[in-house]
């Protein structure tokens, strides 16, 4: 039988084009989530995808009465709900919340559709709390979920025998065919640790075979890998065939250092690109602290300050105002750009280096509006921790950033590695394992 879904506000918010993938079912939208949809077109966090949502719903009207209803392709009949009885809400509730609208309106239908399953869609936590305590199926949205713990690292660890060692030694390569791995099925730019005894090769996949890579053992603006897997990302960050890098990791692991130092290698050393471009989503950790004084960069500052930390790092100096003088004469110099993620909707960057840092905090759809934002010979690197989500709508299964790794990860322009130890100090790696 058919079922009917009612979705919230987050779910059209999270992936406008929503409504199509409820395949074989009627979907219900209360008409006080159009309102939201308006209010949610003046913030600057959301009004891009408030306004795909809003293009969405007239594209629909156009094909028919919202009241009546309309059917859609993939057999979906779509209409809005604007009945609603705020007295079927328990009294503890207050009647001015518009999540509690939609629950009023969900329990209306209910009523009208006593043999039918009528299934709330949110991607928020609370809400699907309250739903549940009126005794109301709810779900989260999860078309677009990748199941953190199942993310392939980028890397792959496979016994060889003496003699395959002495000849991917010797020759620098060695067919994967010829390993015992049944069942692997290596993506392009995947990495290997061949283990023969007590000594481990190191290599990367290209068109079936394993070879030894040089760029990782390479200096980057000073900085050289400590690890295996940071040997592994600075390759895919200093080829210039790999067009598009994301760097999953823990506090420590060194995914932002490395991004940045690269990023300051190939533009300022070498030349490659004409720009570095550094953006980060302005999503504060825990209670904001509301409007900051200053102009422009004084606001930013605080979101700003640990890429300002890094390339304070990566000065090796004792001046507390490094990083920031370097940051100063690079962006004098026209080649360096610090901003928040706002700022890129909307460009077009050729021959950028770009590094799009805490991309966790990021829906697949941002991700995608962000990514189509890269010009010609442009190289973008995503990085961030699934585990450190300050967005309250998603979590490490349901942002931007696992979900790109996972879609792309067959693309032989793009590159992934999952970072693992802590390079911090030895307090962060204790904090990251433990707590």
């Amino acid at each position: 039988m058919r079922k009917i879904f009612v979705l919230d506000t987050n779910v059209l918010i999270h992936d406008p084009n929503c409504i199509k993938n409820f395949r074989g079912n009627d979907v219900v939208l209360p008409i006080y989530v159009i309102e939201e949809i308006d209010k949610l077109k003046r913030n600057q966090n959301t009004a891009i995808q408030a306004r795909m949502a809003a293009r969405t719903l007239d594209k629909i009207r156009e094909r028919g009465s919202l009241f009546k209803g309309v059917p859609l392709e993939n057999d979906v009949f779509f209409r809005v709900e604007i009945k609603n009885d705020l007295t079927k809400l328990p009294d503890m509730l207050r009647k001015d919340v518009v999540d509690n609208y939609i629950l009023a309106a969900a329990m209306g239908i209910i009523e009208e559709n006593p043999d039918r399953r009528v299934i709330i869609v949110t991607k928020d936590l609370n809400m699907r709390i309250k739903a549940d305590s009126l005794d109301i199926e709810v779900e989260d949205y999860e078309n677009d979920r990748v199941d953190y713990n199942e993310l392939y690292d980028g890397f792959f660890t496979v016994e060889i025998t003496s003699e395959q060692a002495g000849k991917y030694d010797k020759h620098g390569s060695i067919d994967f065919e010829d390993l015992e791995a049944p069942g692997l099925r290596p993506t392009p730019n995947a990495f290997f640790k061949l283990l023969c005894g007590k000594k481990t090769f190191t290599g990367r996949y290209e068109r079936g075979k394993i070879r030894k890579f040089l760029l990782g053992d390479s200096s980057a603006w000073g900085l050289r890998a400590r690890n295996d897997e940071q040997r592994f990302a600075m390759d895919l960050l200093l080829d210039d065939n790999v067009k598009v890098v994301t760097l999953v990791g823990g506090a420590g692991t060194g995914k932002t250092l490395l991004a940045v130092a690269t990023g300051l290698e190939q533009v300022v050393e070498r030349r490659k690109y004409k720009k570095l471009l550094i953006a980060r989503p302005i999503i504060p950790m825990g209670k904001d602290i509301g409007y900051l004084p200053g102009d422009e960069k004084e606001k930013l500052r605080p979101w700003m300050q640990p890429i300002f930390d890094n390339i304070d790092f990566l000065s090796e100096t004792k001046d507390d105002r490094a990083g920031e003088k370097v940051v100063e004469g690079l962006e004098s110099m026209g080649i360096l750009k610090i901003e928040p993620l706002t700022y890129i909707r909307g460009r077009s960057i050729p021959r950028g280096f770009i590094i799009i840092d805490e991309a966790q905090n990021l829906t697949p759809l941002e991700i995608k509006t962000i990514i189509t934002r890269v010009g010609e010979d442009t190289k973008i690197v995503f990085t961030g921790d699934p585990q450190q989500i300050d967005n309250p709508y998603l979590d490490a299964s349901t942002n931007g950033l696992v979900y790109m790794a996972d879609r792309l990860r067959n693309q032989e322009i793009v590159g992934h590695v999952t970072l693992k130890k802590g390079e911090r100090s030895k307090v962060a790696d204790i904090a990251v394992q433990l707590l």
